[in-house]
C-alpha cells in the first residue's frame, strides 16, 4: 500500500474516531448556565419514615415562558402514603413522542410529583438526536402538582392523561424511597440523559421493575411513551377494568384541570372524574 493511501485511510479513521472519543471524554456536570426552571436540584433527607423534600417546585404559570420561581421544603411521612398515579403527556397529534411521570398521594390529600428530565441549560431544547450524545444531564425535577400538570394541561395544551396505579402500601412506599434516593444521587453524582437507554419512561420501568412481580421488559411502546400505558394497562399496573380506549377517555384530566385550575384543592378535583 503507498504511503498516500495509507495517510487518507489514516485520516479517515481518525474521522470517524475522533467524535467518539470526544463525547467518551466528556463528563456530565451539575455547574452549567441551566435555564431558570431547572437551576435547582431537589434533594432529601430521610430519617426513618419521615423524608424530607427540599427545593420543590411550585411555580406560577401565566404561560409556559412567564412564571413566578417558587420552591418550598416539605416533610413527608411515609406511613401515610396512599396512592401512586401514571401521567403520560403525548406531545404531537401520532402519540409516540410523549413524557410520563410518577405522582404520589398522602393522607390529607398531600400529593407531590416525580419527573424525570433533562436538565436544560438557558437557550436548550430537547432534541432525540442530541439526547443520544451526552448533550443534556438527567434531572429529577420534583414538584407541586400545581405545577407540572397545570404546566401540561393549562399552558401546553397536550392532551394529558392521570392514571390510578394498583400497588400495596408497601409497594408505593418503596417506589417513593427510591426515586427520592435516586435524585439524592443525581445531586451528588450527575448523569447524562440518554435517548434509548436513560430517559423519563425507562427510568420509571427501573423503579417500577424493583417492585413488581412481573418486571416490564424491553419494547418499543417504553421508546415511544404515548403508548406506555398500554403496557402499563397489559400488565396489570392500572387500577381499571376499563379497556385501554375507555380508560384513556376516562382518566384525561385536561378538561377538570382547565376547569378548576384555581381550585386550592387542585389535585382533588383533576381526580373527581374516576
Amino acid at each position: 500500500m503507498s504511503k498516500k493511501k495509507k495517510t487518507i485511510i489514516g485520516v479517515l479513521i481518525a474521522i470517524i474516531l475522533l467524535p467518539s472519543v470526544y463525547l467518551l471524554l466528556k463528563s456530565p456536570s451539575n455547574h452549567r448556565d441551566w435555564a431558570l426552571d431547572q437551576q435547582r436540584l431537589p434533594y432529601a433527607e430521610i430519617n426513618s419514615s419521615e423524608i424530607t423534600v427540599y427545593q420543590i417546585r411550585n411555580f406560577n404559570y401565566r404561560s409556559e415562558t412567564d412564571y413566578d420561581i417558587d420552591y418550598y421544603d416539605k416533610t413527608f411521612d411515609l406511613d401515610k402514603i396512599k396512592s401512586v398515579d401514571y401521567l403520560v403527556e403525548p406531545f404531537e397529534d401520532w402519540r409516540g413522542p410523549a413524557h410520563t411521570l410518577l405522582t404520589f398521594g398522602f393522607e390529607d390529600d398531600e400529593y407531590i410529583a416525580i419527573s424525570v428530565e433533562i436538565r436544560k441549560e438557558k437557550g436548550e431544547s430537547f432534541s432525540p438526536w442530541q439526547g443520544l450524545v451526552r448533550e443534556y444531564e438527567l434531572m429529577y425535577v420534583i414538584a407541586d402538582e400545581k405545577d407540572v400538570i397545570k404546566l401540561r394541561t393549562n399552558f401546553r395544551k397536550d392532551d394529558t392523561y392521570l392514571y390510578p396505579i394498583k400497588a400495596s402500601k408497601e409497594k408505593i412506599q418503596k417506589l417513593f424511597l427510591d426515586m427520592i434516593i435516586r435524585a439524592n444521587e443525581l445531586k451528588d453524582n450527575p448523569e447524562f440523559y440518554n435517548t434509548i437507554t436513560s430517559t423519563c419512561t425507562t427510568n420509571i420501568v427501573d423503579h417500577v421493575n424493583k417492585i413488581t412481580d412481573n418486571p416490564i421488559g424491553f419494547s418499543y411502546k417504553i421508546l415511544l411513551p404515548g403508548f406506555s400505558d398500554e403496557i402499563a394497562l397489559e400488565n396489570g399496573l392500572i387500577d381499571t377494568d376499563l379497556s385501554l380506549e375507555q380508560a384513556r377517555e376516562k382518566y384525561q384530566i385536561n378538561e377538570l384541570a382547565e376547569q378548576h385550575a384555581d381550585a386550592p384543592d387542585f389535585s382533588i378535583k383533576i381526580r373527581s372524574g374516576r
